[in-house]
């Protein structure tokens, strides 16, 4: 059966990225562990500021590097155990921002696996699943480094992957002047300006 309506699913049911891929619906969505979550409303307009003000000085640090960035919508597929077939994978998430170090992992649909660092921006209706589905999730699965910002509350909660495989809080950065600047910890000469990410 061909789905043009979200409410067509069984929003209880279990899916894979297979399924995924034939939605022909407006809505977008994630799957995580077969789960559908919707996304909405679209981002308010702070939400895009911010997302620029982090994107601009990532992007231009890897210029010409071999390195990749991207703000969503961008899919981002993770495999279970190394399977790799669309009706084997059960979670794609779409990151506010994301880097991948090993290019292997892009295709023509996003990245196969996970990237390197993640940036979620978060709204009223993405706040539980981005600090506790998506933080669990991108833990297990080795994403090294895991901004969360917080627009309203002008701060952004950093966590590392330690070499356990577990994220430890690295800090919680506003800007002020003992915090002009925050470092992205894995690429440890590349910094951002507080005030120019909250100049909102």
């Amino acid at each position: 059966m061909t789905i043009t309506d979200i409410n067509q699913l069984d929003l209880n049911g279990t899916y894979t990225y297979a399924d995924y891929l034939k939605w022909q619906f407006d809505e977008t969505i994630e799957l995580i562990k077969g789960r559908v979550y919707q996304m909405f409303p679209t981002p308010l307009r702070c939400h895009q500021d911010i997302s620029r003000e982090i994107v601009h000085p990532i992007f231009n640090y890897f210029y010409k590097k071999p390195f990749r960035v991207y703000h969503a919508p961008f899919d981002v597929r993770f495999p279970v155990n190394g399977e790799e077939g669309e009706d084997a994978i059960y979670t794609v998430v779409q990151p506010d921002i994301c880097v991948i170090c090993d290019l292997e992992k892009l295709d023509e649909k996003g990245c196969l696996g996970s990237p390197d660092m993640i940036v979620e921006i978060l709204s009223p209706s993405t706040a539980k699943k981005d600090t506790n589905e998506k933080y669990n999730l991108y833990e297990s699965a080795g994403v090294r480094e895991y901004w969360i910002v917080f627009p309203k509350e002008r701060f952004i909660m950093v966590h590392l992957l330690n070499d356990k495989g577990v994220y430890e809080l690295i800090g919680n950065f506003e800007p002020n002047a003992d915090t002009p600047t925050i470092k992205v910890n894995i690429f440890p000469d590349l910094e951002l300006i507080m005030e120019d990410i909250f100049s909102i």
